[in-house]
């Protein structure tokens, strides 16, 4: 997200967690941290103005679904003037939030508002952290002291990636997201089907490419300037939410500036609390989600997951006649054979066992997913036995 990447820690409180203003930054203290509140007294779909770890200290415990975090990457240290090769001053990120006096400084800032955000996140709930070389392995180091479970690093693979002017290093083409769940014992949510589904049925990997925000999707002011200089890309935040939220889910972003994070969680039809220091950020925030529609309740309906789905053994698939006892299957190249026995088991000359075990055999594999390997020929084409099953579910179901 576009990150408001405060620097103060420990600031005076300035929020009000108000369910009436749409930003909250009145001088009126929340309750206290102490108090157990009510889901109903969350500010949903609201952009707190202050201290992003103050403005979590009053959430909640245990409210939130997930966090989505751009905290500042601390480019400053060791840094000088950037310059390209016809002596253009690039536009790097030189704003005070994104200033800490040393390493030590950074990471007390960033101990303390991943322990913030770890109070406020369901039992179940995981964190997303994004960063570059200058901080994600401190992020990361800080993530795993104070309790969190690492379960991926994504590379995010820019499209169109800043060229290293100096020639000194290699183009930094890439940022990392870490994600994490609470604890090593929580039940996350993780659309693998969905995901699968929507990348041509391949296992969705951990390296991600997408290209910059850039054209209509970056705000820039009247005079024509970037409002944030490291707005995210909206398909970079939905992909994350689309795998680890569901409709209706709280997304907790602490460094909110422009608000990718709740324009993305609006469309989706997620509610999101939104922190952001800077009060010109905050304000083009609002109105840019004001502007987004939410998707149809059908279009973001989730799909069953195929391990929740009625069981339906081979045998049933058999005995409904889809499949006839002595009839050959083949995989989908035709380079093996098996024939089908009345008991809904495959055999292959004098070895018969299931769809999945006669599968791995006949390719020499360890494991096979039967379901998917094996075809029927029908009117001339082969159709994949998961066909049936599907049907089967559907009658089922109707």
């Amino acid at each position: 997200m576009a990150s408001p990447r405060t620097a103060v820690v420990g600031a005076t409180a300035r929020n009000q967690v108000s369910r009436t203003g749409r930003i909250a930054s009145a001088p009126r203290m929340g309750l206290a941290p102490s108090v157990q509140r009510l889901p109903s007294t969350l500010p949903l779909d609201e952009i707190l103005i202050g201290d992003c770890i103050a403005a979590m200290d009053r959430l909640p415990a245990e409210s939130v679904d997930c966090v989505f975090a751009d905290p500042p990457y601390n480019l400053q240290l060791g840094e000088a003037g950037l310059t390209r090769p016809d002596q253009s001053v690039v536009d790097a990120v030189d704003d005070d939030w994104d200033k800490f006096s040393s390493f030590s400084a950074y990471d007390d800032f960033t101990r303390a508002w991943l322990k913030a955000a770890r109070r406020v996140m369901k039992p179940n709930g995981t964190l997303w952290v994004i960063g570059s070389y200058h901080n994600i392995f401190r992020v990361g180091s800080a993530l795993q002291d104070l309790g969190y479970w690492i379960l991926n690093d994504i590379v995010w693979r820019k499209a169109n990636p800043m060229p290293n002017f100096r020639g000194k290093r290699f183009t930094n083409a890439h940022e990392t997201l870490i994600w994490a769940s609470r604890s090593p014992q929580a039940k996350y949510t993780f659309h693998y089907d969905a995901l699968k589904a929507g990348n041509e049925d391949l296992q969705m990997r951990s390296d991600w490419f997408i290209p910059l925000c850039t054209g209509e999707e970056r705000l820039k002011d009247e005079a024509g300037r970037k409002v944030h200089p490291t707005q995210k890309p909206e398909a970079l935040l939905a992909r994350t939410l689309l795998a680890a939220t569901n409709p209706g889910d709280v997304v907790l972003d602490p460094f909110f500036g422009t608000g990718t994070t709740g324009a993305v969680a609006k469309r989706l039809g997620r509610h999101f609390i939104g922190c952001e220091r800077d009060p010109t950020y905050a304000t083009a925030a609002r109105a840019r989600i004001d502007s987004i529609e939410t998707l149809s309740a059908a279009s973001l309906a989730l799909a069953t997951p195929k391990r929740s789905e009625p069981r339906i053994p081979f045998l049933s698939v058999v005995e409904a006649g889809h499949v006839r006892p002595g009839e050959t299957l083949t995989d989908e190249r035709r380079r093996f054979r098996a024939t089908v026995r009345p008991d809904g088991q495959l055999s292959v000359g004098p070895a018969m066992g299931s769809i999945h075990k006669v599968g791995a055999l006949v390719q020499g594999l360890p494991a096979c997913n039967g379901w998917t390997f094996w075809h029927a020929e029908r009117g001339g084409k082969l159709v994949c036995i998961d066909d049936f099953r599907t049907e089967m579910r559907g009658q089922a179901g109707a």
